[in-house]
């Protein structure tokens, strides 16, 4: 049973009294490490099945979690090492990063609206060496990515407008190329958490986008939503978020669209590509949390 099949048997309302951030993170401990279902008090052990019934130990998530760290960097050891032949005065033109002759080995620029240095072997984001390695697996890839290119990305780089947007042309997930397995996890990691946090609330997002370099953008697409904003989450991979406001007369939940620049492809893949959303989301609601206290 895969975890979102065991989601069901949940009450998805992320109340926390498993011992879990969310429901999809116990749904992952149960189902890939061994969990007790019975650690949530709202699944009924009469609808599982039998392989539900009992504990397994204790090992859980931390396991499933230790593999993922891991791969995760061995990942980034693995790109490290392809940016150690780059040469990041050239690069930083292709990237719309920042280099300087004082600093040849360091690449400088905005990652949602925190300040980043890279370096060929370690990163230090406002002033803070980096640890996570999902960060550094987005950012060497996108040196990474573009550097191996061969540079064929400067010229549209060169073209672009403000916020690193470089073609002004927005498509959906669906509309880039072999993104069908790609649109439940955006959705599931990026969007409905946005649109669940921020329902009723719209005027809450603007200030908190600005916060990362975000800039009030209007509707390209035609579709009439309540609020459209370009948010840079690297000098040249904007997303284009647009959020329609919940409608309770009209039984109408509130919902959000990211849409991509054209050349997106040209600067990361689709993997990096969905986690620099999801970074996006994760970002917007740490300051909406810290807005809160």
């Amino acid at each position: 049973m895969t975890p979102h099949e065991f989601l069901k048997y949940t009450p998805a309302t992320n109340c926390g009294e498993c011992g879990y951030a969310a429901c999809l993170a116990f749904a992952v401990a149960v189902t890939k490490g061994g969990v007790a279902s019975d650690l949530c008090p709202y699944v009924r052990k009469d609808m599982l099945p039998a392989e539900f019934g009992a504990a397994k130990g204790d090992s859980g998530l931390d396991q499933v979690e230790r593999g993922q760290n891991e791969r995760d960097m061995a990942l980034v050891a693995h790109l490290k090492s392809k940016v150690q032949a780059l040469d990041f005065h050239e690069l930083s033109r292709c990237l719309g990063t920042d280099w300087s002759p004082d600093n040849p080995e360091q690449l400088t620029f905005r990652y949602l609206g925190q300040l980043v240095r890279l370096g060929r072997d370690e990163v230090v984001m406002d002033g803070q060496q980096l640890v996570d390695p999902r960060d550094q697996i987005l950012l060497y890839n996108y040196v990474a990515f573009s550097g191996h290119a061969g540079g064929n990305t400067a010229g549209k780089a060169d073209n672009g407008g403000e916020n690193g947007s470089l073609a002004s042309i927005w498509l959906g997930m669906e509309s880039l190329p072999n993104s069908i397995a790609k649109i439940r996890t955006l959705a599931t990691y990026c969007e409905n958490r946005l649109a669940e946090r921020f329902a009723g609330r719209m005027e809450k997002l603007a200030p908190l986008c600005e916060q990362i370099g975000g800039k009030r953008g209007c509707d390209e697409q035609g579709q009439s939503a309540d609020f459209a904003v370009l948010l840079p989450v690297l000098p040249y991979v904007p997303l284009y978020l647009l959020f329609w406001d919940q409608d309770v007369e009209d039984g109408f939940e509130s919902r959000v669209k990211v849409l991509f620049d054209q050349y997106v492809m040209e600067f990361l893949d689709l993997e990096s590509l969905v986690f620099a959303a999801e970074r996006m989301a994760d970002r917007l609601l740490e300051l909406d949390r810290e807005c809160k206290r």
